[in-house]
């Protein structure tokens, strides 16, 4: 005779357990990290080792993610480095007593009246910042790369260079208004006439940047928005 069967074991249904909040992973905490530790990581060895001898690969070790992490994100990594500077700048700004997430529209340059004082005040802070090594080697990396990269050049000129052009021009048509300097004068010329200067002896090196090169700037910019009798 056959042996019985087994009888088949019944299987109830098991109602799935709905994960405590406590316990489910945020998601765009982790991401915010992780961007945080790569544009750390990409600060870092740039300023460290040279742009040359930067790797996306570098990054990721540094950064404690995968290199795939990090090409998810950016294309290349003059993408991290410009994206990595910029919230460097963001957060300067925000730390210097600016708000966060402010609209750069909104920003201006210091206006007491005194137009000499406020461009060579502008100017040393300028100064100061280009002769700081957190923004030397990135800017430098990025200029070098924007000039052969027509697109990571418009970016970086549009993202960064601009609005910073845009705050002067702001400030000489405010002097205009106030009869403090020539109304024929082109604003947008006379910005250039100011940082153009400066960030020329900047990138070659032609000579030291201090803050007595910048009053001088100011003081022979000056001579020509100064209004004709």
């Amino acid at each position: 005779m056959p042996e019985p069967k087994a009888p088949a074991v019944l299987q109830v249904p098991q109602t799935p357990k709905t994960p405590t909040a406590s316990k489910t992973p945020d998601a765009s905490r982790r991401s915010e990290r992780s961007r945080r530790a790569i544009f750390d990581a990409a600060l870092a060895l740039v300023s460290e080792t040279g742009y040359a001898k930067t790797t996306v690969e570098g990054i990721a070790a540094r950064a404690g993610v995968g290199k795939q992490t990090i090409y998810r994100w950016w294309p290349s990594k003059a993408a991290v480095l410009l994206d990595a500077f910029l919230d460097l700048a963001a957060r300067t700004a925000e730390e210097a007593g600016g708000e966060a997430g402010a609209d750069p529209r909104e920003a201006a340059l210091p206006d007491t009246g005194d137009l000499a004082a406020d461009l060579r005040s502008v100017l040393r802070a300028t100064v100061d910042e280009l002769n700081d090594p957190r923004y030397d080697a990135p800017t430098r990396a990025l200029a070098a790369e924007g000039s052969t990269d027509p697109e990571l050049g418009a970016r970086f000129t549009s993202a960064l260079l601009e609005p910073q052009l845009r705050l002067f021009a702001r400030r000489i048509e405010a002097a205009q208004a106030a009869g403090q300097a020539d109304p024929a004068v082109d604003p947008r010329l006379a910005t250039e006439l100011l940082v153009g200067p400066l960030h020329h002896r900047w990138l070659h090196r032609t000579g030291p940047l201090t803050h007595a090169y910048a009053d001088a700037l100011v003081e022979h910019a000056l001579r020509g928005l100064t209004p004709r009798p």
